[in-house]
């Protein structure tokens, strides 16, 4: 049996340091190369064989690990945060930090993060620039109401966004310049446009066949529309890897942290350590589930009893995660899902 090298990687943008090593630690070669494919290619053609190889995960890791992996026996992708002995170091640089990632996996003492399928990861990338979109279509809106309001002109808030009362106003009102007016229709059109791109960008994912069946099976959760289908299987990914409920809720931001020493106990209300995309779809699903299923309106009403609306909303949440989780794993619908549950029961 051949020996294994261990290569640790500290990817930035513009360079890659790296360090390889062999089982007893010792150093093999240590460098850096420039972060392009071509030169990846090079440097592989010089490396021993069996190797595998361990990187942090940044914006960079996505494409370098897709390069990488053919021609690993294994590839990992590390925790940035949990990575403490290269974070709390006195002396650091990119060539230290390749190091110690190295020992870190020839020890196997690499904490390990989850690396999406490339598939799943493309369309995340997708989705996730939908919501840039609708963030930027926010602020538009946002911006007409505060120029209106900045000349003084009268305006229904609730009407505001619709085309017609906009042609309106815009027509018929004596307080509107032909300045202020250019203005107005500029951040209508902008909205206008970015309303049609993300239209179009949801259509596609919905239509994709990789996510076409999974987002349908989703869809029969109550209160789970597109939107919180499609993100949760674009970011979750595979289900299978939450080996309890109580992981995908913490995946999901949706419980406190702890920190505790002695006999000291400090909680926080939810812990920061979240997939964020997840936690506010999951979140605003919640606020209008109690209006689509009786049992999520009961709970929420149970829980509101307590004296905390937020709180409430939070176990709509986390029972929302468990219906997702419970969907995803048995591949079935969800009334499927429930009515196997009460027969069991």
């Amino acid at each position: 049996m051949q020996p294994m090298y261990y290569i640790g990687l500290d990817v930035h943008k513009q360079k890659i340091s790296y360090c390889v090593k062999d089982s007893s630690g010792k150093i093999y070669a240590e460098g850096w190369i420039p972060a392009t494919r071509f030169d990846l290619d090079r440097w592989m053609k010089t490396l021993p064989q069996p190797w595998s190889a361990a990187l942090e995960a940044t914006m960079f890791s996505g494409w370098i690990y897709d390069h990488l992996k053919p021609h690993a026996a294994a590839l990992k992708v590390a925790h940035p945060l949990m990575l403490r002995a290269i974070a709390a170091a006195k002396k650091k640089n990119d060539r230290i930090d390749a190091n110690k990632i190295c020992d870190c996996l020839r020890c196997d003492f690499l904490p390990e993060c989850y690396m999406a399928p490339t598939a799943i990861r493309e369309r995340r990338r997708t989705l996730r620039y939908r919501n840039l979109l609708v963030r930027q279509m926010v602020q538009m809106k946002i911006k007409i109401s505060s120029l209106l309001m900045e000349a003084g002109v009268s305006y229904n808030k609730q009407r505001l966004h619709k085309a017609g009362y906009f042609r309106e106003l815009l027509a018929s009102n004596p307080d509107i310049d032909e300045g202020l007016r250019s203005l107005l229709r500029l951040c209508r059109e902008t909205v206008v446009r970015l309303q049609k791109t993300e239209s179009a960008l949801v259509r596609s994912l919905e239509s994709d066949s990789l996510l076409m069946d999974r987002v349908e099976r989703l869809m029969t959760i109550p209160a789970v529309g597109p939107i919180t289908a499609l993100t949760w299987a674009l970011e979750v990914g595979e289900v299978q890897r939450f080996s309890s409920i109580k992981k995908a809720i913490s995946y999901c931001g949706l419980c406190g942290a702890e920190k505790s020493s002695g006999n000291t106990v400090q909680r926080t209300p939810l812990s920061k350590q979240r997939n964020k995309h997840l936690q506010t779809t999951l979140i605003e699903a919640a606020k209008m589930a109690p209006r689509n299923s009786p049992e999520l309106a009961m709970l929420y009403d149970k829980e509101k009893q307590k004296g905390n609306a937020n709180r409430a909303t939070l176990a709509v949440a986390r029972k929302l995660v468990a219906y997702l989780v419970a969907v995803d794993r048995s591949q079935k619908e969800f009334l499927t899902v429930e009515r196997e549950n009460r027969t069991a029961a």
